[in-house]
């Protein structure tokens, strides 16, 4: 074999191996869809219940989460939206970086997402306005 051939098998390895990490972790969250499109978590004894939820009635951030995935995965975009707002919101942001962590892979470059702490303040900020908003009554269109 000539040394062309060689090269370009040892490339595309390279780029297999690179490659492998971000495929694992959609194969992950496809097979974590595919298990909540398949089991509703509409229907009783499936899922446990959100043990905040259960022993206070307070609604946290990821109550309404399931079944947000179980419309997502449906094409029900406003059920999953009415379930679960952030939920969604945090579908199109894995997507994103999915795509980019891909992408930088393939390109033989690493991801680096620096978030200052400004940012993780606003994120949890956000998160803390919707749980408090989803609980109150005039949030309602926000409960699951």
């Amino acid at each position: 074999m000539d040394a062309v051939g060689v090269g370009g098998g040892a490339r595309h390895s390279g780029v297999a191996r690179r490659v492998a990490a971000p495929l694992a972790a959609l194969s992950g969250v496809a097979a974590a869809f595919a298990y909540v499109g398949t089991v509703d978590p509409n229907e009783p004894g499936h899922y446990p219940v959100c043990p905040l939820l259960r022993f206070t009635g307070i609604y946290c951030p990821g109550c309404g989460g399931l079944r947000s995935a179980h419309a997502f995965i449906h094409g029900d975009l406003a059920t999953a939206l009415g379930a679960n707002a952030a939920a969604v919101a945090g579908y199109a942001v894995f997507a994103v970086v999915w795509v980019l962590w891909l992408v930088r892979s393939v390109q033989g470059r690493p991801l680096r997402i620096g978030l200052t702490p400004g940012w993780w303040w606003v994120v949890g900020s956000v998160l803390l306005a919707f749980s408090v908003v989803r609980n109150l009554p005039f949030g309602s269109m926000l409960v699951p």
